[in-house]
C-alpha cells in the first residue's frame, strides 16, 4: 500500500510540473481579461450608427440610376446618406461596393473608402485627426479576432496618441470593434497566452485544439491526483503537524502545507475551469470537422426592377434601409424599418409578401443545413441578446428558427447570414462556459464583482501551482 501511495505522490508531481507553465500562462492571461474587457476597455463616442437626415429625397429610382450607368446585373444594394445626400450603395458582381447619387446617378469616386472613413469619424466623433492608414480586412487576426464575426471590414487607423483603430462594415453601416494601443497589446497577450494561437501558426487550428485538450487533461489529472494524495496521506500530514507543535519544532514544510490547504480550497474552482475549458475545446473540435457553408450569393438583373423602390407603401420617416432578397424563385425589396420590422415587396409588382421575414429565415436555415423534421417548427424574431444568443454573436435583430429536435438557427435576414446555430451539445457547452468559466452566474452582483471573483479564482489556482513548484524545489 505504501508503494501505491508513493506512486500517486510521484505522478502528482510529474503531472503538476507538466501543467505548471500552461497554468501560469492561462491564469495570468485570465487575470488580464477583466482589465481588457472592462476596466481598461477604451471608450468611443458612438457605438451604433444613427443615419443622418438627407437634405432632399431621392429623385431617381434604383433602376433609373443603374440603367443610366449601364449596370445590367448586380448582387445587392442599400440606401445610405452621405454628406446630406442620398446614395445607392450597389454591390457589383465583383463583390465591391459602388456609390451612385440617387439624385444625379453620378458615381461617387472611391465611394466605399470615403464612406468607411465617414463612419469611423462618426463613431469616434473625431473630425480633425489625420487618417494614418485605411485598408480592407478580409481575415481575422490578433487585433481583429473571430469573436467580432463581421467580414470584410475596413480598418481605419487614426494618427493620434492613443493609436485608435476602428473596424467598419460599410454594407450595414456598423462597427466591428475598436482598439487603442493598450487594448492592442492586451489582445495579443491574451491570444498568445490564453488561446495559444501560436500553435495554429505552427501547425493548424485542429493541431492547436488537440494540444490544448491534452494539456487540460493533464491539468485535470493533476487535480484529481492531488486530491487523492491528500485523501491517502491526510492522517500522516495531521500526525506530522501535531508532533511538530508538541516538540515546538520549526515549521520547515509550511510551503507544502499551504499548497495542500489552498489546493483543497480552490479544487472546485480548478475543476470548473478545466471541465468547462475541455468541454469548450471538444465541441470546437467536433464543429470544426463540419465545413461552414459560405454565404448565399444572388444575382439580380436590373430589368427585373419593374416596381420602383421609391413607391413602397412605407413612410419615408420609418425606412432604415432597403435592399434585395431572392428566394423561392422570386426577388423582393427587403425593407428594414426603424422599428426593426423587415418587410418584403415583389420587385415586379410591388405586392407585399405576408410574413416574409419568417419565410426568408426558413429558406436561409434550409440553405445553411437545417433539415425538415416531423413536428412544428417555430420562427421568432430576436431583438436583444439572451443567454443562448449572446452579445458575442454581434448581429441583431435575427430570426430564431427552432426545429423540433431542439436545434436553433439564428439568421440575420438583412444580410442573409447565419449568425449561429445552437444544438443540444452547443447549448450545454455555451452554458457551461459562461457560468463555469466566465462566472456569468454572478451577473446579478454586477460586472465589477463578477470580474473580481473570477480574478480571485484565477489567483488561487496560480498560487497553488507556484506553491507546488516551490515545494518541489525544497524537496531537492
Amino acid at each position: 500500500m505504501a508503494t501505491a501511495k508513493q506512486n500517486f505522490y510521484k505522478w502528482h508531481r510529474i503531472l503538476g510540473l507538466t501543467a505548471l507553465i500552461p497554468v501560469m500562462m492561462w491564469t495570468l492571461s485570465g487575470l488580464s481579461h477583466p482589465f481588457m474587457s472592462n476596466w481598461f476597455r477604451p471608450a468611443i463616442a458612438k457605438e451604433v450608427y444613427k443615419a443622418q437626415p438627407v437634405k432632399e429625397k431621392p429623385a431617381l429610382s434604383l433602376k433609373q440610376v443603374l440603367d443610366k450607368n449601364k449596370v445590367a446585373e448586380f448582387i445587392n444594394f442599400g440606401t445610405i446618406a452621405y454628406q446630406g445626400q442620398p446614395y445607392y450603395q450597389v454591390m457589383g458582381m465583383d463583390s465591391t461596393y459602388r456609390y451612385y447619387s440617387a439624385n444625379t446617378s453620378e458615381v461617387l469616386a472611391d465611394g466605399d473608402r470615403r464612406y468607411a472613413t465617414y463612419l469611423a469619424r462618426y463613431f469616434t466623433q473625431d473630425s480633425t485627426s489625420k487618417i494614418k492608414s485605411i485598408s480592407v480586412q478580409k481575415t481575422f487576426d490578433a487585433e481583429y479576432q473571430p469573436i467580432n464575426h463581421l467580414l470584410p471590414v475596413w480598418k481605419i487607423s487614426f494618427d493620434r496618441p492613443d493609436g485608435m483603430d476602428v473596424y467598419v462594415e460599410t454594407g450595414q453601416s456598423r462597427m466591428g470593434t475598436f482598439n487603442n494601443n493598450t487594448r492592442k497589446i492586451m489582445l495579443v497577450f491574451f491570444e498568445q497566452l490564453h488561446t495559444w494561437q501560436f500553435l495554429a501558426a505552427i501547425g493548424s487550428e485542429q493541431f492547436r485544439v488537440v494540444v490544448l485538450l491534452i494539456i487540460v487533461g493533464i491539468m485535470l489529472l493533476s487535480l484529481l491526483s492531488g486530491l487523492t494524495v491528500y485523501g491517502l496521506f491526510w492522517k500522516k500530514f495531521k500526525t506530522a503537524t501535531e508532533n511538530r507543535r508538541r516538540d515546538k519544532r520549526k515549521d520547515t514544510r509550511f510551503v507544502h502545507r499551504f499548497h495542500r490547504q489552498l489546493g483543497l480550497a480552490v479544487s472546485l474552482v480548478m475543476f470548473t475551469f478545466t471541465i468547462s475549458g475541455a468541454f469548450h475545446l471538444y465541441v470546437k473540435l467536433a464543429n470544426d470537422k463540419h465545413t461552414a457553408k459560405s454565404g448565399i450569393r444572388q444575382m439580380v438583373k436590373t430589368a427585373q426592377l419593374t416596381a420602383s423602390n421609391l413607391s413602397l407603401p412605407v413612410a419615408d420617416s420609418l425606412v432604415k434601409n432597403v435592399s434585395l432578397a431572392q428566394f423561392n424563385g422570386r426577388t423582393y425589396y427587403q425593407l428594414n424599418d426603424t422599428k426593426k420590422h423587415v418587410s418584403y415587396f415583389d420587385v415586379g409588382n410591388g405586392v407585399e409578401l405576408n410574413n416574409g421575414d419568417a419565410i426568408y429565415a426558413n429558406y436561409l436555415a434550409s440553405y445553411y443545413g437545417g433539415k425538415p423534421q416531423i413536428g412544428q417548427m417555430k420562427i421568432n424574431q430576436i431583438r436583444e441578446f439572451t443567454n443562448e444568443y449572446g452579445f458575442i454573436n454581434k448581429r441583431l435583430p435575427v430570426q430564431q428558427v427552432s426545429y423540433p429536435n431542439g436545434e436553433n438557427w439564428y439568421i440575420e435576414t438583412i444580410t442573409s447570414q447565419l449568425a449561429t446555430k445552437v444544438a443540444g451539445i452547443d447549448r450545454a457547452e455555451g452554458f457551461s462556459f459562461i457560468f463555469l468559466h466566465k462566472y456569468f452566474g454572478m451577473a446579478w452582483a454586477g460586472k465589477n464583482v463578477r470580474d473580481i471573483a473570477s480574478m480571485l479564482a484565477a489567483l488561487g489556482v496560480l498560487a497553488v501551482s507556484v506553491l507546488g513548484f516551490i515545494g518541489f524545489l525544497k524537496n531537492k
